[in-house]
């Protein structure tokens, strides 16, 4: 099916922007919370009634991990009831829905890498929101449930929330001392890379579902850390760091790392994460220089 009106939500954060992006040659209708309150079940209805889409891309999140653990109203109500009635919306109108969950649904103490079919076992406040927010997206007739993680893929001059590759790039081109976990294994996500697979499931026909959606393979925040500096030319002032030696309300999963042999199958693979690093470096100007 070609797309040709889209509704975003979320639409001003890091993967809304690159979702919007992706879609450039559709109509769409961008939304973000200065715009429409998610919150409320009403004000959902009657932008999606008016919005009339195709599909119905949800990128807006509570996305504070530690926040979330003495404002769990608060990320319940973003994270989970709000995708009721994003849901609800979409059944109406006949649209499909896609919908951003995380890799902290799990608990982190697996040895091989996550799959669709692993139990769930959120550690946190966040996680279990995400958990429920799944759920109820897949109420949804045709709704695509995609599992993200450590997101990247800010320009330079992005003035909103950025993420932990982000900071490390910042302090690597300081040469600061940059605190790096040795001991969480990940699986970054680039956002360029995440929207287009959005766009491919959409388009492609391929099953609805729950699909994992990072670049393929995983490191240490360390490795990551450590393949930056190499990608910018610069010698790394790293402080390794344990899980254990940082004070945080939410506990971490561990082992984050996500398989993605499910959207490979649906007809895209995801790129290697050194490989998207070194493109999403590349399009800030300052990419591999050796």
């Amino acid at each position: 099916m070609t797309l040709s009106r889209v509704l975003v939500i979320g639409a001003s954060g890091q993967l809304g922007a690159s979702v919007v992006r992706a879609f450039a040659d559709c109509e769409v209708i961008a939304h973000s919370s200065a715009t429409l309150d998610i919150t409320r079940p009403d004000a959902v209805a009657d932008a999606v009634r008016a919005a009339s889409p195709q599909a119905i891309i949800n990128c807006a999140a509570f996305n504070d991990v530690d926040g979330a653990e003495v404002r769990p109203q608060d990320a319940f109500a973003v994270n989970a009831f709000a995708v009721r009635s994003l849901a609800r919306a979409a059944e109406e109108v006949g649209a499909g829905l896609v919908h951003y969950s995380t890799d902290f649904v799990f608990d982190g103490t697996a040895a091989a890498p996550y799959t669709e079919e692993s139990p769930p076992r959120p550690v946190s406040v966040y996680g279990s929101s995400k958990l429920v927010g799944e759920w109820f997206a897949l109420d949804a007739p045709r709704a695509y449930v995609l599992r993200v993680e450590s997101l990247f893929g800010t320009p330079r001059d992005w003035s909103g929330r950025r993420g932990t590759l982000d900071t490390i790039v910042n302090g690597l081109e300081r040469g600061a001392v940059v605190r790096v976990f040795t001991d969480r294994v990940v699986s970054p996500g680039y956002t360029h890379d995440i929207a287009a697979a959005t766009r491919h499931l959409l388009e492609s026909g391929a099953p609805a579902g729950l699909y994992h959606c990072v670049n393929s393979g995983s490191a240490t925040w360390e490795q990551v850390a450590r393949a930056l500096a190499g990608m910018l030319g610069l010698q790394p002032n790293l402080d390794p760091i344990t899980v254990s030696q940082v004070q945080m309300k939410a506990p971490r999963p561990r082992f984050c790392v996500l398989a993605t042999d499910k959207i490979a199958a649906a007809g895209f693979p995801m790129p290697p994460w050194h490989d998207a690093i070194a493109r999403w470096l590349a399009s800030r100007g300052d990419g591999p220089t050796h």
